[in-house]
């Protein structure tokens, strides 16, 4: 299993300002204090982490479907056109006969 030390140093970026600042505290403390408290806060942070993947592909899943939404809106009106195109050269056809 990873250090405890190891996986409490994640880029700021992944993790929200006031965890980078809760964890820098801890990083402060004395090591007896501080070993009790890196496995919860490696908790959090991994936590924080996984919530931010989710909603990342919960994100991609949607602009996903809007576009396949999109498409098929496209494909809907295109098939009904071809439908109706189709409908008045038989109507014509008919006509002629």
């Amino acid at each position: 299993m990873s250090n405890p030390a190891r996986i409490i140093k994640p880029a700021t970026d992944e993790i929200p300002p006031e965890l980078a600042e809760l964890m820098a505290a801890v990083m402060q403390l004395p090591e007896e204090h501080r070993g009790k408290l890196e496995p919860p806060l490696a908790k959090v942070i991994e936590s924080t982490r996984r919530r931010r993947r989710i909603l990342s592909l919960v994100q991609e899943a949607l602009s996903q479907l809007r576009l396949d939404m999109k498409y098929l809106a496209f494909d809907l009106e295109a098939t009904r056109r071809e439908r109706d195109q189709y409908r008045r050269r038989l109507e014509a056809a008919e006509g002629n006969l």
